[in-house]
């Protein structure tokens, strides 16, 4: 069985090596010249980490990445709404890791290259279509370098990977327009700063419609370490204006960002020297795509954000996008059939992916910062007498439950 997936992403690159670890022939097309590490800071999440750990993956994202400790949610003042240990800190079996999404995505690369080979990866070629019958899926990818004839691959299951913009999600949903956007920029950077608090500790002041990110990406040397920060501000009314655009490559002046940066303060953290320290600032539009009532289509399926885009609060995004990968690589391996194997998955993962981009609209775990603010806008002396303890654990820990990584669903044995 040959298996086509369209996409070099982190799901796509994921489902890969899920794929070869079960036997079974892989290829990964990709439209980028190469892959290449791009993008700032991203966090993956226990119940991920648990499937890249038992891929051998834990030693090389040691070495590129922070295991975090503790996660603060802070008012835009700074004040501390919430705090909690995470990872292996708050008793899981592996850690929460804070990385650069271009070292994470070049760790599962390495993988594919060495296990699979370099030649079942074929950059410069991006899906433009396909064509089921009875014996499998023929899928065309053109040559996005050169402008050349393309080629076609032939395989079972074509598995669409390819990201918020998917072609496979288009064919299916030739109607359904834009990503849904409420008006919210985020304005990304990192750079080498001091050693703040422990190396290990990532922090969120300010809720939904405005925010300040913050939290180590590399491991510290010499008494500095790559620093990440995300500023989101919304900027406009989303239904009123479209989202510029969504490449990880457009770039924001300073002059720009700073004035957003300077309204919030995190404690210990000169931030606006954090910002005018950064060589390059990124501007990326906060949005998703309403829930889909079906991925797959016969032999076809969609996987990570095509389909399932999702708000980047919670830590979920990558997250998501990897445990699809298992989940898709176990009923390959098990079924009797393809089309079965792709319908057990998407019966699997679509509800659960469908909550998480619901509740992530809300604000995920990061709302009970906004019903703080809500109820304290100036700040407060006890926090407890703003929002209790019972009411802001069960904000947090219900999103936990509920997007999968609570130390009881990480921890539970798998059918």
């Amino acid at each position: 069985m040959t298996i086509i997936v369209a996409g070099a992403g982190i799901g796509g690159l994921t489902t890969a090596l899920m794929l070869n670890a079960r036997g079974l022939d892989v290829v990964v097309y990709e439209a980028a010249r190469e892959v290449r590490e791009v993008g700032v800071g991203i966090n993956v999440l226990p119940h991920a980490i648990k499937e890249l750990a038992e891929l051998g993956l834990l030693p090389a994202l040691d070495a590129v990445g922070v295991r975090t400790r503790k996660l603060s949610y802070l008012t835009k003042q700074g004040q501390e709404v919430w705090s909690e240990l995470r990872g292996t800190h708050a008793g899981h079996e592996v850690p929460q890791f804070s990385i650069h999404r271009g070292r994470l995505q070049k760790v599962i690369y390495d993988a594919v290259l060495e296990r699979l080979g370099p030649s079942r990866v074929r950059t410069g070629r991006r899906l433009e279509g396909f064509v089921q019958d009875d014996g499998g899926v023929s899928a065309h990818f053109s040559d996005s370098l050169m402008g050349g004839a393309g080629e076609t691959c032939r395989g079972e299951v074509l598995i669409c990977a390819d990201g918020i913009h998917s072609v496979g999600r288009r064919v299916f949903y030739p109607n359904e327009g834009s990503p849904s956007w409420q008006g919210v920029v985020m304005w990304r950077g990192a750079t080498e700063w001091p050693v703040w608090e422990d190396g290990e500790t990532m922090a969120i002041g300010g809720g939904l419609g405005g925010k300040f990110v913050l939290y180590p990406i590399a491991p510290a040397v010499k008494g500095k370490q790559l620093m990440n920060w995300v500023v989101n501000i919304r900027v406009k009314d989303g239904a009123m204006s479209p989202p510029p655009p969504d490449s990880w490559s457009r770039q924001a002046s300073l002059a720009q960002v700073l004035p957003h940066a300077l309204r919030f303060h995190v404690p210990g953290m000169d931030i606006g020297g954090l910002v005018k320290k950064t060589p390059a600032i990124f501007e990326y539009p906060m949005a998703d795509r309403d829930p889909l009532p079906r991925w797959t289509f016969g032999r076809v399926t969609l996987l990570g954000d095509a389909a399932h885009p999702m708000y980047p609060v919670g830590s979920n995004g990558a997250s998501q996008a990897i445990l699809d990968a298992r989940c898709l690589a176990d009923n390959m391996a098990r079924a009797e059939h393809p089309r079965a194997a792709l319908w057990a998955y998407e019966k699997e993962r679509l509800p659960k992916t469908a909550e998480v981009v619901r509740t992530n609209r809300l604000g995920g775990p990061e709302r009970v910062i906004d019903e703080v603010e809500k109820r304290a806008p100036a700040g407060f002396k006890d926090v407890e007498k703003v929002l209790c303890l019972a009411d802001r654990k069960a904000i947090v820990g219900g999103y936990a439950s509920m997007a999968g990584f609570s130390k009881v669903s990480v921890g539970a044995k798998r059918a």
